[in-house]
């Protein structure tokens, strides 16, 4: 509905419309009225320039008639206990106002049997029944009891089945057990202190009322409570369900623990059937989730959310909006119609025109972590064989071991070991593995006293001839096997890795439609009819939603958002994306439920994980000893050396190159530095007494011991520069100067440091990423071995979205994610819908995507030094040094409808890259080229907001050009003709909190 400035009231004078408000009357039992819930949305109801609350004092509606209540325009009236619905269901026909909730179906909800009977109508799922009604004459009724079931009107309930009184209104419901698990029976009733039920040895059924018998449903002892405020918004949240063991359970502040759940778009259609099947706006209601079913046990009627504030927030602004929008016309208030959650998602894109938001793909470094650390030793001993024996390392040739139990094994093998070699004799010939990396793996395994939550694992490696020889000179004896044991540890995300998560996940809400300015209260009138795309693109800062990216929440609450969070088997990148989704959709408590509940782990398949199938592409061992054979050269880089180092002209390294000039003094300064820090460090230990406390407790012991093993790895017997540990060294030196600052900062070591940090900074800009492949064929075979898996679901999640009709070989989870016909009658447009995938990996997968992005001829080699734009993009991610924690490369599509599919008019794909968090010592980055007309993220953004751009190339394509986006990167991309209708731009923004 639009109004326009024909309409007669628009045309009325100010003054007349001053004033004139819509009063909304409530009227119910106090103690539902002066509840926190109802006073939370009240007062934000009153915020709306145009309405005006009235309660109904408990005293009116008991003593006064209905002629004598207050007058109001619209009524929100609830029955409880005590509450007259006779009385207010007589006053709304004499007033007629409008009313939110339906009164005549309250009386529906208050008896089970009708409840059933209206959810069985509507085609809504529910659990196996059968009602006794010992209401009707006993020769109607059939009731027979046996010892594991009972006999319903013929229909048989084998136990463990639920009996549910047919008064809504009695919560004394039983569940009954088989005799093979123990018997006996549940005893639900309402919350009493923290008990909701308690196990009773009763095993018969009770004799006198009627009852509802139905199936028990395993749900993994959750229940899921579902709130919808009109027929387009659900809210969720699971509990811990009664059945379980009867303890509430209560969170430090003494409420019950609610878990986060995220509902199918079948799920969010059951909650838009219940809502309109019983006519009530407010409406809660009960999901049980078993064997895939998704089933309705219970409604409600009306009832809030508690302690939820973006429930608050979304269910004043949906019922301001609905009431504003049945009443302004009438009552001639000047209000326009803002968006509708049922409308589909529609954005100004970087090229200013308005399309559909279609499609999210983020692919996100995990956060900040603690040093990663690892040690090799080459094993001879039966016990190490026996171990990769049992463990089948011989079908594969390599184990991984990370439970506890096979760690503890490892552990102990360890200690026999040591124990065996300080005895001497015999047996000490035996053991050829070294005592000292025995105490090594030994100490590293004891470390914290218990294996739970701890990143640490060992990989035994078959070595059918021994370990290999490091120099081609040793002569090739015949070796006898061996296995290589690699000991990692440390990599734990950080405190400061999870606050970058979550914040991160706030302002990524911002990447959707929907700012507050176009759902909050409404927005000001236009003097002229508009449709609703000329209308979002003409409102101030209209299309983002700023710091709280409202938008994207109230999109996930409608059927339109199909969200998947996806991360790796690492620890850190599990939680990394829990914290992600705990800010993304403004979750509270603990990150644990949110991770069981929300991340799904993708170690399948080669995915996101680093144990992929580029191990087996030579490319990657041949250009590592290229590069490091070439950085172990004592001399001044010539102009052929830079050549080939950096063959790709990559400005961030040939900027590196330039200041390390000769890389084995580079190197030999930094070893003098690192002995210097070595020295220093238990000075400064025994200055402070061990008082000052290291970040995330680290022990002054472990850190010497990380400093004295990098010095000892960097510079070995052999005399040469071990090039391959320049990434651990930048990774202790970046992780020192940042979170151990204040104990260093002012002592002898802090100047150490800060030169270490530089130099190390440097040689690293040009090792890690030239790992990755020095020329531009290297760079795309080795990025195809790691991250071809993930180039392929990328393709899939962007063609999903294109393709009308329903796909020949859709995977069956994702079909619950997209809205079934049959449950979509009075959708408007239900095929639309907005489907976010976030991937969490690490550092490999985001260097190899980016490799494929920039050099897999996105645009035609051609075309580039015409494509000003094109040529800027990539200009921008050659400056770009270090993808460091939190690097996101984002995929968004967009589609205009009204254009036809074949048209270069139709899609529209922007690629966001942001190289992630700052680090404490910043570095020289330009900020992205480029612009998001009227975006809010650069007045507010995050505190401190990072020194990193994020760029944006926006593309301009048909359908068969979205379906070829993510084809194989082709070493030599052809030319074509659809290069020239690309249009590329870009954006800034502070989107990251910074590294501090």
């Amino acid at each position: 509905m639009e109004f326009s400035s024909e309409n007669t009231w628009m045309d009325l004078e100010q003054e007349e419309t001053e004033g004139k408000q819509v009063i909304v009357g409530v009227c119910a039992m106090e103690k539902k009225t002066l509840s926190k819930p109802m006073k939370e949305i009240l007062t934000r109801l009153e915020e709306f320039e145009y309405i005006k609350t009235c309660i109904f004092t408990e005293k009116v509606i008991l003593e006064e008639p209905v002629e004598k209540w207050p007058l109001c325009d619209c009524l929100i009236s609830f029955h409880s206990k005590g509450f007259p619905l006779e009385k207010s269901i007589t006053y709304a026909n004499l007033r007629k106002p409008l009313v939110i909730n339906n009164l005549e179906s309250q009386f529906a909800i208050q008896d089970r049997r009708e409840v059933y009977r209206i959810l069985s109508t509507a085609g809504i799922d529910l659990p196996r029944h059968a009602v006794l009604d010992r209401d009707l004459p006993p020769e109607e009724t059939n009731f027979e009891e046996q010892d594991d079931s009972v006999v319903v009107n013929g229909v048989v309930f084998n136990k463990p089945f639920v009996e549910k009184p047919v008064d809504a209104e009695d919560h004394n419901i039983i569940i009954y057990y088989p005799a093979s698990a123990g018997g006996g029976s549940q005893r639900l009733f309402r919350k009493i202190g923290s008990r909701s039920s308690v196990y009773s040895p009763e095993s018969n059924v009770r004799r006198a009322g009627s009852f509802i018998y139905e199936d028990f449903m395993a749900t993994d002892g959750t229940d899921v409570k579902v709130y919808t405020v009109g027929p387009d918004y659900a809210h969720a949240e699971a509990r811990k369900s009664p059945a379980l063991d009867g303890k509430v359970e209560r969170n430090s502040e003494g409420k019950e623990v609610r878990y986060p759940v995220i509902l199918s778009n079948k799920e969010k259609l059951i909650a838009r059937k219940v809502c309109m099947a019983f006519n009530q706006t407010v409406c809660g209601f009960d999901l049980l989730r078993a064997n895939g079913r998704s089933c309705v046990c219970d409604v409600n009627g009306f009832s809030f959310v508690k302690n939820s504030r973006k429930y608050y927030d979304d269910c004043s602004n949906i019922l301001g909006n609905m009431i504003l929008r049945e009443l302004a016309p009438t009552l001639h208030i000047p209000w326009t119609i803002p968006f509708q959650l049922d409308d589909p998602p529609i954005v100004p894109t970087t090229v200013g025109k308005m399309m559909e938001l279609r499609c999210v793909v983020a692919v996100v470094r995990h956060g900040d972590r603690t040093p990663k650390q690892k040690m090799k030793l080459e094993v001879k001993h039966p016990m190490f064989f026996d171990l990769f024996k049992r463990m089948n390392g011989y079908k594969v040739n390599h184990v991984k071991l990370k439970k506890p139990k096979h760690l503890q094994e490892v552990l102990d093998i360890a200690r026999f070991l040591i124990t065996e070699i300080e005895k001497g004799g015999s047996s000490n010939e035996v053991i050829e593995e070294k005592k000292s990396k025995l105490d090594q793996v030994r100490y590293i395994l004891e470390m914290y006293g218990h294996f739970s939550g701890i990143n640490r694992k060992v990989q035994l490696k078959y070595q059918p001839k021994g370990r290999p020889k490091s120099t081609s000179s040793e002569e090739e004896a015949l070796k006898e096997p061996s296995l290589l044991l690699v000991l990692k540890w440390g990599g734990e995300l950080t405190p400061t890795g999870r606050v970058q998560a979550e914040e991160l996940g706030k302002v990524f809400r911002c990447m959707y439609p929907g700012g507050q300015d176009l759902l909050i209260g409404g927005v000001p009138a236009h003097e002229t009819q508009v449709d609703r795309y000329t209308r979002a693109a003409s409102l101030p800062n209209g299309e983002y939603a700023g710091t709280q990216g409202l938008g994207l929440l109230r999109l996930h609450s409608t059927y339109r958002h199909d969200l998947k969070i996806y991360a790796s088997d690492e620890g850190r990148v599990q939680m990394t994306a829990a914290a992600f989704a705990k800010g993304l959709l403004a979750l509270e408590g603990e990150l644990t439920p949110i991770l069981v509940q929300m991340v799904k782990s993708a170690n399948t398949n080669g995915l996101l994980d680093n144990d992929c199938d580029s191990s087996k592409y030579q490319t990657l061992t041949r250009v590592k000893a290229k590069l490091h054979e070439m950085l172990q050269r004592d001399h001044e880089f010539s102009q052929e050396d830079e050549e080939l180092l950096n063959p790709c002209n990559k400005i961030s390294i040939a900027k590196a190159l330039r200041f390390i000039r000769n890389p084995v003094k580079c190197c030999g300064y930094v070893y003098d530095l690192i002995q210097e820090l070595n020295v220093l460090i238990p000075q400064i230990q025994e200055e402070n007494g061990g008082k000052q406390v290291l970040y995330h407790a680290e022990t002054w012991d472990l850190m010497a011991r990380r400093w004295g093993k990098l010095e000892k790895d960097f510079l070995p017997k052999t005399g040469v520069y071990d090039i391959s540990k320049i990434p651990d060294i930048y990774d202790c030196i970046k992780y020192d100067v940042e979170h151990n600052r204040s104990v260093l900062e002012n002592t002898d070591a802090w100047k150490v440091v800060v030169e270490l940090y530089t130099n190390v900074q440097n040689l690293a800009d040009v090792v890690i990423p030239q790992e990755y492949g020095m020329t531009r064929a290297e760079k795309l075979t080795i990025a195809q071995g790691i991250c071809t898996p993930l180039l392929k679901k990328i393709k899939a999640d962007l063609q999903r979205n294109i393709e009308d009709g329903e796909e020949k070989c859709e995977e069956e989870e994702d079909t619950v994610h997209r809205l079934n016909p049959r449950y979509s009658s009075g959708v408007s447009s239900p095929g639309r819908h907005v489907r976010t995938r976030l991937y969490f990996t690490s550092e490999s997968h985001i260097h190899s995507l980016l490799t494929v992005l920039t050099h897999g001829g996105l645009v035609d080699i051609e075309m580039q030094g015409q494509d000003e734009q094109w040529r800027r993009a990539l200009e921008y991610v050659s400056l770009v040094s270090e993808l460091n924690y939190m690097t996101q490369i984002v995929i968004m599509l967009y589609e205009d409808p009204t254009k036809e599919s074949t048209s270069d008019e139709r899609f529209h794909v922007e690629l966001h890259f942001s190289p992630g968090v700052n680090c404490c010592v910043q570095k020289d980055l330009p900020p992205g080229p480029g612009f998001r007309p009227h975006s809010r993220n650069h007045e507010q953004g995050a505190p401190n907001p990072p020194n990193s751009g994020e760029l944006i190339c926006s593309i301009k394509c048909s359908e068969k050009q979205v379906n070829a986006f993510f084809s194989k990167p082709q070493p030599v991309p052809k030319s074509t003709a659809e290069a020239s209708n690309r249009k590329i731009s870009f954006r800034t923004g502070g989107a990251l909190p910074s590294f501090q």
